[in-house]
């Protein structure tokens, strides 16, 4: 029941949020117009170069979208996500669409539900890793890399070595209750911009275990770069 409330609400907050918001509107329009989802997927719809974003309001503050869209080479340099150079307007317009994706396409058609993964749960997990949008931080096949400020080495941690440092049951429980303050470099400093969430408000008990068991599985020579 806790799970099927959650969904509810993430659903009513999305849907409520882009129809009362006329910026969340013309974010959207915005978004079509620049073509984002030649790259981006939303909803399992658009192109998968870049991450998929159905969850980015999930998974992203607005302070973060904001300054990632002013200027995405500042945040991290290497990444062929182009700068636009928008205005102040345009830019604000996209970030309040961006923050009503929360998940809500994939609740009632979950795309690694598909036959093809019903058997085999590291393919399952691989794909929940990829349309969940955790690419978005921890790269194709868990390599790392993505900044982050005032964390130690400023980067998200490479997960290739995740069964040297975790026990199935304690990587689900991570995965469940995420990381809402990772540990600081500089205890007097900024709060890092970005953070892992408690998934377990928008994914079911057995997708988090597929996710375990994908994140197991990867290993450092299996690994390929990520340019996002």
């Amino acid at each position: 029941m806790k799970f099927l409330a959650s969904l509810v609400l993430l659903a009513c907050v999305s849907t409520s949020a882009s129809a009362k918001d006329p910026g969340a509107e013309l974010g959207k329009q915005y978004f079509d117009g620049f073509g984002c989802n030649r790259c981006h997927i939303v909803g399992g719809k658009g192109g998968n170069y870049g991450p998929d974003l159905t969850f980015i309001g999930y998974r992203k503050k607005k302070e973060w979208l904001d300054l990632w869209l002013k200027d995405p080479h500042a945040w991290k340099a290497n990444t062929p996500m182009p700068n636009f150079h928008m205005s102040e307007n345009v830019r604000e317009a996209l970030v309040a669409y961006l923050v009503t994706l929360k998940g809500e396409s994939y609740q009632t058609a979950r795309p690694w539900n598909h036959p093809d993964y019903a058997s085999d749960s590291v393919k399952k997990g691989a794909k929940i890793f990829q349309m969940a949008g955790c690419i978005g931080c921890h790269g194709r096949n868990g390599v790392g890399g993505f900044p982050n400020n005032n964390v130690q080495g400023g980067r998200i941690p490479t997960l290739t070595k995740t069964a040297e440092g975790y026990s199935k049951d304690e990587l689900k429980t991570k995965i469940a209750n995420g990381v809402p303050k990772p540990e600081k470099a500089d205890s007097a400093g900024a709060d890092p911009m970005i953070h892992m969430p408690a998934w377990k408000e928008v994914l079911k008990d057995d997708e988090i275990d597929a996710l375990a068991d994908y994140l197991i599985s990867l290993k450092p020579k299996g690994a390929a770069g990520d340019a996002w």
